[in-house]
């Protein structure tokens, strides 16, 4: 099982972090040991001061497939979820200005908490779908699936050229704008539609 993420997918959050928008999906991986489920609290990490949320839908792939053309790419999922990418935000940008790759800033353990996953037949468009993140109940992100750069289908498109994907592997679509640092005591919230799905503290 393997975690694939999709960076600067919303223009808007591209923007506010001062990074051009990309003409193709900007991809990067996570270990599994990054994933925390069950809505079990997040312990801060002693390396990083500037720990940012980013809320994303995730999707889970049902079944084997590589080189998959994008008209067909529906056929490889059935469940979506909700996923934050935390991203220590001072470690990335150190190792971006040395040109290093970033992985420690976002495949840390735990740095992945995801929802339970749900049928995509609950949902009546998924190319129209709202998600969003509320810290102590604050409304800090609002997304729509409308709003990505490249769809669901483009990425699972895309990504099957270079990897193989099989049943179970997971993939974070992107963030919506508005990221910022989260506290120790911060509650976080987060929900499909109107469907809360994540609901955890920092610790």
């Amino acid at each position: 099982m393997k975690i694939i993420a999709i960076g600067r997918n919303y223009a808007e959050h591209a923007k506010e972090l001062n990074n051009d928008v990309p003409e193709k999906p900007v991809i990067f991986m996570m270990p599994d040991t990054a994933l925390l489920k069950g809505n079990k609290p997040f312990y801060h990490p002693d390396f990083s001061k500037d720990i940012h949320y980013e809320i994303e839908l995730v999707l889970k792939i049902s079944k084997e497939g590589k080189h998959i053309a994008k008209k067909f790419a529906n056929k490889y999922y059935e469940e979506i979820g909700l996923g934050i990418d935390f991203t220590a935000r001072d470690l990335q940008s150190e190792l971006k200005s040395k040109g290093l790759p970033w992985v420690l800033a976002k495949g840390f353990d735990n740095s992945a908490p995801i929802s339970e996953f749900l049928p995509i037949q609950n949902f009546k468009n998924l190319n129209d779908l709202n998600f969003s993140l509320k810290i102590n109940n604050e409304l800090k992100q609002q997304g729509n699936t409308s709003q990505m750069m490249f769809s669901f289908d483009d990425i699972i498109c895309f990504a099957s050229q270079y990897f193989t994907l099989k049943k179970g592997d997971l993939i974070f679509t992107g963030t919506p704008a508005g990221v910022g640092k989260i506290n120790i005591g911060d509650k976080l919230k987060g929900y499909i539609e109107d469907q809360e799905l994540l609901n955890f503290e920092i610790k």
